[in-house]
């Protein structure tokens, strides 16, 4: 009996160690994950492979920016509320990879035509950007996925 207890305690430590190993493998692969992802300092809550805006936040007045174009002031402050609580640095990476930016959540297919390709960060380039996508809209705000909630999806 005693002999039997001896091997098979040599027969469980010697397992022991690989298990554990094989567990810090699982944590360490886990933590490389997590890597990959970064919430940019906050101004990507969703996690981005890059950060387009900086790690930086960039807290504005909405009111302040919808009040520089001629668009329903309501409505806008409404659409940048949900977009991006007023912060220019504010990042979305979509699930196709695409980018949202700044403001009004200016995605990348656009950057070409309204900020020549730049991510349009700061809020003056954003606000451009945003008035080019309500336009091409027909002046409403229908491009963004947040209209829906704001009520204004086919209106000004």
């Amino acid at each position: 009996n005693f002999i039997f207890f001896v091997l098979a305690a040599i027969i469980v430590a010697s397992f022991a160690p690989a298990a554990y190993a094989g567990t810090v493998a699982v944590k360490t692969e886990s933590l490389q994950e997590g890597l990959t992802s970064s919430t940019c300092g906050g101004n990507c809550p969703g996690g981005c492979a890059s950060c387009p805006c900086g790690t930086s936040t960039s807290y504005q007045d909405i009111a302040s920016w919808c009040s520089k174009h001629s668009w329903n002031q309501d409505h806008c402050k409404c659409i940048m509320s949900h977009e991006s609580g007023g912060n220019a640095h504010a990042v979305n990476q979509n699930s196709g990879g695409s980018y949202d930016v700044g403001l009004w959540q200016i995605n990348d297919y656009n950057w070409n035509s309204c900020s020549g390709g730049s991510a349009p960060c700061d809020g003056n380039t954003n606000l451009n950007c945003a008035i080019d996508v309500y336009n091409w809209g027909g002046k409403t705000w229908q491009f963004w996925s947040t209209c829906g909630a704001c009520g204004c999806c086919n209106s000004a």
